[in-house]
């Protein structure tokens, strides 16, 4: 637990490395903001004049004010559990409070995965789209499409050496963006009136496209969520001080770009070639920014692939998303990778090119979808307030501002919809649909879980046990349990036991896993129902650990016979008198939906679509760590048709 708590010292490595990890997204939208928001405006017959720069340089840094600094830096960074941040996080620490509360994580969760596929597109394309200033003809798609493969092929492999040179690498991309900004604030100061929030009120008052303006000045913020959900890898002190750097050098390179734009009135958002952040260098300097902004779009795409991975394995241990495979391929804390998303991000990121082919078209998509995971953080940050106590009036200050300013941004970034934001949507609702009916099935499937008092069979187990007139069935039988309680136990159970087939065995074991709010816990629990006959094992741990079912049973039943507790030695005669220790048979009992089952229209839809994605899911014995040699799955009617149920009339003969 230490290395959890020690990642919140503030040091310079850990500073540095937030400035890798972190800050990649939203140190990245500086290739493409302005540029964004000018080009809406100036479509509509709108000259570009110094109101609207002013006016737009003011919203920018507000907005980074208001949204990133005050909401994700000062007051979501608190909400850490244990150390870790992020939407899923969150939502463990809040979810006692109202089952309700699902909703908002869920939608959180999908936006920001199908944000996941944008970021990697914009970014990666803003870069490469600089070399047109030097070559004009450069085939920009392949060299961006080979750029995201390669990204996406590298992730198996682990970023543990890479991620070293991130942190030094994002150090020289934000003192560039600084530099280069100063150097041309002197062209127009007064760009420097934009710290006046004046400005900002003013124009989104008076300009009719205001909304539009909006949508492009979300663009600058998107990055906050993932500040929040890299929190375990930096500690809230060294990102809260690397911010500061982070936003002064964003705020001059924002204020050089306004400052470039102010003194060129020929500038055209619709020309390619003059996108103001390219040009805050000299023509023979601009390879080099291309080259390093390409490196700062791979480091940002990096981090939000790392984030969706990290978010996926929380969100299975928390039972909404199907069971997936994940591997570790370095010792690396939060080192993981998910071969499913991976490759599903990847396809999601080559297809958002093909389609949109220009970052111009991209800047339609972007945002909307991120946008409804920062109104998710909102209400489940509000609930967190209610429950640490806050102060009310901060509470109802808290949501008003922010409930006032994303809905704002909301209605700016709707504008986008016909424009491309309707893919990140439909990508959001699909991610959502496989969320809600993973989570809702389970609730289905729990309302008809029958539980027996397991005192009623003590008797017979022990009697069974002792039946040689029944074929041994294994020495140590272990069945897994989703009964919460000692004195219950699934009536399936039993009946797999006693009846479908008598499985006799030396000793019976029952294992139940239970998911905590805490990201690192590892506990368990030993219950000795039925003295040498029936254990029964409680593991609680923590959303982030790996539920290696197998690894730890063994760990524990190594413990046990290390103290005396328990005799696994095979009851074989021949066996015995050498010691040999007795086999283990696992027994997982898998449900399927009998045609008879009775269930409304809505949760035979859930259902169905639950058994889909469940054949293309792990399968629990995978999912458990389960060795396939040693376990044996029975299929069971998730509900039991009696023949009570059915009514017969007997025809005389």
């Amino acid at each position: 637990m230490s290395n959890h708590k020690n990642v919140n010292a503030l040091t310079a490595g850990g500073v540095l490395v937030s400035l890798g990890i972190v800050f990649g997204d939203i140190g990245t939208s500086p290739l493409y903001t302005l540029k964004a928001i000018f080009k809406s405006v100036f479509n509509t017959g709108q000259a570009i004049n110094p109101d609207l720069v002013l006016g737009a340089l003011s919203c920018i840094i507000w907005t980074l004010t208001l949204q990133t600094t005050i909401k994700y830096v000062i007051i979501t960074l608190r909400a850490d559990n244990k150390g870790e941040g992020g939407i899923f996080s969150l939502y463990s620490l809040v979810r006692k409070k109202a089952k309700w509360l699902v909703i908002p994580a869920i939608i959180g969760g999908a936006a920001l995965l199908a944000d996941g596929m944008i970021t990697p597109s914009i970014t990666v394309t803003s870069a490469i789209e600089g070399l047109k200033l030097k070559f004009p003809q450069v085939p920009v798609l392949p060299i961006v499409i080979s750029i995201i493969t390669l990204l996406f092929v590298i992730q198996q492999f682990g970023t543990n050496l890479v991620g070293k040179l991130f942190g030094p690498i994002m150090f020289v991309w934000f003192a560039v963006l600084g530099v280069t900004g100063v150097m041309h604030i002197s062209d127009d100061l007064s760009v420097l009136k934009s710290l006046n929030p004046y400005y900002a009120i003013s124009l989104l008052i008076n300009n009719p496209s205001a909304l539009l303006i909006l949508g492009g000045v979300f663009l600058c913020t998107t990055g906050a969520e993932a500040l929040y959900s890299d929190l375990g890898h930096c500690g809230k002190q060294n990102i809260r001080i690397s911010w500061i750097f982070v936003k002064a050098m964003l705020i001059f390179n924002y204020m050089g770009q306004g400052a470039w734009v102010l003194s060129n009135p020929s500038y055209n958002p619709n020309n390619p070639l003059d996108n103001p952040f390219f040009k805050l260098v000299p023509e023979s300097m601009v390879i080099y920014l291309v080259i390093l902004a390409t490196t700062a779009a791979v480091i940002a795409s990096q981090a939000m692939i790392s984030g969706s991975f990290t978010l996926i394995s929380e969100a299975v241990r928390l039972n909404l998303w199907p069971k997936v495979r994940i591997n570790y391929p370095s010792v690396q804390k939060g080192q993981l990778y998910v071969p499913s998303i991976n490759w599903l991000l990847c396809i999601g990121c080559i297809l958002i090119v093909l389609y949109f082919r220009e970052s111009d078209k991209m800047e339609g998509a972007y945002g909307l979808a991120i946008n409804l995971t920062f109104l998710m953080t909102t209400v489940l940050i509000a609930v967190y307030m209610i429950r640490k106590k806050f102060p009310k009036y901060i509470i109802v200050i808290f949501v008003v501002v922010y409930t006032a300013i994303e809905l704002t941004f909301l209605i700016g970034n709707m504008a986008k919809f016909l424009h491309g934001g309707w893919v990140t949507l439909l990508l959001s609702c699909a991610l959502l649909s496989v969320m809600w009916t993973w989570y809702n099935s389970r609730k289905i499937k729990n309302r008809f879980v029958k539980y027996v008092e397991i005192e009623d069979y003590y008797e017979i187990l022990k009697e069974l046990s002792n039946d040689e007139s029944v074929p041994k069935f294994s020495s140590q039988l272990v069945y897994l349990t989703s009964a919460n309680f000692k004195t219950e136990i699934e009536s399936k159970i039993i009946y797999s036991i006693i009846q479908k087939e008598p499985k006799r065995a030396d000793v019976y074991w029952l294992v139940h896993v239970d998911v905590m709010d805490e990201p690192y816990t590892m506990d368990y629990k030993v219950e000795f129902l039925i003295p040498g006959k029936l254990i029964r094992i409680d593991f609680k741990l923590g959303f982030r650990i790996e539920q290696r079912v197998n690894l730890l049973y063994r760990k524990v039943v190594e413990e046990l016979v290390k103290n005396g507790e328990v005799d696994i030695t095979s009851q074989y005669k021949s066996l015995n008198k050498h010691k040999i220790t007795g086999d283990f048979r696992f027994v997982l009992l898998e449900k399927h939906l009998s045609k008879f089952t009775n269930l409304s229209f809505y949760e035979r839809t859930i259902m169905d679509y639950y058994f889909v994605l469940k054949r293309i899911s792990l399968s629990e014995v995978s999912s458990f760590g389960l060795d396939s040699s040693y376990v044996d799955v029975e299929k069971v009617p998730l509900i039991f048709v009696t023949p009570d149920d059915i009514e017969m009339n007997r025809l005389p003969v």
